[in-house]
């Protein structure tokens, strides 16, 4: 029987954060995937860092999100130094481009969102924001710029979070499918890793959409998958920044290539590309930036973000001693890897956390059922 101090199911960007993070305090980590680590929702995001809401419903993720990207250059500089791979990080901003006739109070009405939020946002004229962008389209009313948002290569930084956790002393299973959790009454005493018994003090649930299948963790993590489909184009275009419209967004790399994306989509555990959406994505980023019409389309995918009934995430300890959760970022999986690992961290060897969480505890799922039930 293998034995750890921390048992993590999962190896994308949020379970191999937790996993350097702990190895580095010295503790023995087992982290476990069933395929190859990293080669699921952190493969397929497109790494853009904003903590700015989608929605209302998810503006308590902001102080989360804004405390992620306060330490992204730090965890970071430690993931490239120790790994010795560039993780392609763009601390350039985000423009968010308007085109409708009503752009001027859509301006208005983000800006003082984002500043009631405490994030920093500037309304731009059009000619000021093509001034900083000249590929953006002529058609442009206006533009906000959000200069603390940032960007990440997402595949590069995930391949080097997981050299950095193995060479601080964690243990990568690839290829090791987790059936289930160990648990014996109120404690979790580790995984079922197919039918080895991985003993462990502490077992972490980071396995993104397929956190819900884990026999033990389901009623903790009711994740499910959102499919989002992207395209990769390459042209003699300069983007420098992170550009957002009502359609698309457009992320550039350094490698050249520019990231478009993304669909929503529950259509379960399906990743097929699909021509509609292939449609959509094309004619957005032609939108905003017209020369990409003469662009190279070099790769098209899919990829399954984890969703939670209320859109926010889901970290924290159980009511199973030594169970904690850290799935349900949605889209926002690879800006909250830091905070995600820094907390768990706190809490797996102080039992106190510096960033109130209890907003994104897994028992909040637990306790509405309960009420429902009675």
């Amino acid at each position: 029987m293998r034995t750890f101090d921390v048992a993590i199911a999962g190896g994308g960007l949020i379970g191999a954060s937790i996993a350097l993070e702990l190895a580095q305090a010295g503790l023995r980590v087992g982290l476990f995937d069933s395929q190859q680590p990293g080669g699921e929702a952190s493969w397929a995001a497109a790494g853009i860092l904003s903590p700015a809401p989608e929605n209302a419903g998810m503006v308590s993720s902001v102080p989360l999100g804004r405390a992620s990207l306060a330490i992204y250059p730090q965890f970071v500089e430690s993931i490239e130094n120790l790994s010795g791979i560039c993780a392609g990080y763009r601390a350039k901003g985000t423009l968010e481009a308007f085109f409708s006739g009503d752009a001027q109070a859509k301006l208005s009405t983000i800006v003082a969102l984002h500043h009631g939020l405490g994030l920093k946002a500037e309304a731009l004229s059009a000619e000021e924001a093509r001034d900083l962008e000249p590929a953006l389209s002529s058609e442009l009313e206006a533009a906000v710029l959000r200069p603390d948002e940032a960007s990440v290569d997402n595949r590069a930084l995930t391949r080097a979070a997981l050299i950095a956790a193995e060479r601080a002393g964690a243990k990568i299973s690839p290829g090791s499918t987790v059936r289930a959790i160990s648990r014996k009454q109120q404690i979790c005493d580790g995984l079922f890793v197919g039918e080895e018994h991985v003993e462990a003090r502490w077992t972490v649930i980071a396995a993104g959409c397929y956190s819900g299948v884990i026999v033990g963790a389901e009623a903790f993590a009711p994740v499910r998958p959102a499919k989002g489909q992207m395209l990769a184009l390459r042209a003699n275009v300069k983007i420098d920044r992170v550009l957002w419209s009502e359609q698309v967004y457009l992320v550039p790399r350094d490698d050249g290539r520019i990231v478009s994306g993304a669909t929503v989509e529950y259509v379960g555990f399906e990743k097929g590309v699909r021509a509609g959406a292939m449609h959509k994505l094309l004619a957005g980023a032609i939108e905003l930036a017209p020369a990409l019409a003469d662009a190279q389309i070099e790769e098209t995918w899919a990829g399954l973000r984890p969703d939670s009934p209320d859109h926010l995430p889901i970290i924290g300890p159980t009511d199973v001693d030594g169970l904690l959760i850290a799935t349900g970022h949605f889209r926002s999986g690879i800006l909250l890897a830091p905070i995600t690992a820094r907390l768990l961290r706190e809490w797996i060897t102080k039992q106190s956390v510096s960033v109130d969480w209890a907003r994104f505890s897994p028992m909040r799922f637990v306790e509405t059922t309960r009420t429902t039930n009675l």
